[in-house]
């Protein structure tokens, strides 16, 4: 889960996109997804999980999002696993509306700025605990700087 002192308040009417993204540690058949929870007004990273891409992970991933941003809507790809695991009053699943771009902006800019997570890469993590750390790191960093971003924008 993020640093909580790095996010801002949750408002009610938040809307959550959430998406998850491919990476691996130490070879290609060691498939690990990065699922993320980003916050549509602030665009901080409020939940992420790293683990495989099942029904399971998901419900990981649902409880790391920070409170505050829980029973908030959410919006995502038609990935099965969101819609056994979300609150269907609550969920929208939709792939043709655009309703996800600030998460896909989002996954763009963490493959840009993490070379381990470039898809064709020389850089990787070698372990599953520096592989974590780096992207627990890395999303404090992103927060702090969304952060910063946003309370320019509303001063």
């Amino acid at each position: 889960m993020p640093t909580i002192q790095h996010l801002l308040p949750a408002k009610p009417d938040d809307i959550l996109e959430l998406d998850e993204m491919w990476t691996f540690v130490q070879k290609r058949d060691n498939k690990q997804w990065l699922w993320l929870a980003l916050c549509r007004r602030t665009k901080q990273i409020v939940g992420y999980y790293i683990g495989d891409r099942g029904i399971k992970a998901c419900k990981q991933f649902s409880a790391n999002i920070a409170p505050g941003y829980q029973n908030l809507i959410t919006k995502s790809d038609m990935w099965k696993a969101y819609n056994k695991t979300f609150d269907p009053s609550l969920h929208e699943c939709s792939e043709y509306r655009g309703e996800t771009s600030h998460i896909e902006r989002c996954n763009a800019t963490v493959r840009a700025r993490m070379g381990r997570l470039v898809r064709k890469s020389l850089s990787f993590s070698k372990q599953q605990a520096m592989h974590i750390s780096a992207i627990h790191v890395f999303i404090n960093k992103y927060n702090v700087q969304k952060a910063n971003e946003y309370r320019k924008l509303t001063i």
